[in-house]
């Protein structure tokens, strides 16, 4: 293989058998469980990275059930996702992702610098409750419970904030651990259709773990849960801050 060719075939690794395919990525019957907690003020501004303002001591716990994905096939995903303003505008940083499948934790991160991790999340529906959890190796690490869609909520307004802005730091080293692209990237879920959506009674557990710190964001109170099952499409970031370019 020449040069040329290397540069014609080169997506992602391994370079001959990518661990993903090509973008886009359609998702079909998406389940979320998305419930929202007060948090310590003084631990999100720990984590959140400038130019990103947090925007109210709010975290949202997200457990996202993904059984029809192209590209990326069937699996489940947790992590928290913090409000914040960039330049004044509403939006939402992606602070962990926990996941149990290779090929969105390798796209994930390459193209986009989703923070995933291997774990293993699961939604589960137990009768009147649906029960999520969150374990690293053996080890429980999140427990979320939510009453079994108590009451409808408003599909439209669902959707707006679905497709709202979405910013995640991408990380990636160059060959002497030092970082050769340090990005803040914003992105958007398009073509977002809402099939349902409701709120119920919830509560939610963090457990302290040395490499699954969602516990880093106790939990002081719950203030709202949302379940939700949608279709949508991820769509492709762009660079709204480079790190290294300002540093220089």
């Amino acid at each position: 293989m020449n040069i040329a060719q290397v540069r014609a075939q080169a997506f992602a690794m391994p370079l001959v058998n990518p661990s993903f395919p090509r973008p886009p990525y359609r998702f079909y019957r998406r389940e979320y469980i998305i419930i929202s907690y007060r948090t310590d003020p003084a631990a999100l501004a720990a984590v959140v990275p400038e130019p990103l303002q947090v925007a109210e001591p709010i975290v949202k716990y997200e457990f996202i059930r993904m059984p029809d994905s192209t590209g990326f096939g069937d699996y489940t995903e947790s992590g928290q996702v913090i409000p914040v303003t960039y330049n004044g505008e509403p939006g939402s940083y992606v602070h962990s992702m926990y996941l149990d499948d290779d090929a969105p934790i390798a796209g994930g991160r390459e193209l986009w610098g989703f923070p995933k991790k291997l774990a293993t999340p699961k939604i589960v529906h137990e009768g009147d409750v649906v029960v999520a959890t969150l374990h690293y190796g053996s080890q429980l690490v999140a427990s979320g419970t939510m009453g079994y869609k108590h009451k409808a909520v408003d599909i439209a307004a669902v959707t707006k904030a679905l497709q709202g802005p979405n910013y995640l730091l991408k990380i990636i080293p160059h060959v002497d651990a030092t970082p050769r692209i340090l990005e803040l990237v914003r992105y958007h879920l398009e073509d977002v259709q809402v099939s349902g959506a409701w709120t119920s009674p919830a509560a939610l557990q963090l457990f302290q773990h040395a490499i699954a710190d969602v516990a880093r964001l106790p939990v002081l109170e719950v203030v709202g849960a949302l379940h939700c099952v949608a279709d949508l499409t991820l769509g492709m970031g762009e660079v709204v801050h480079d790190y290294l370019k300002d540093a220089a």
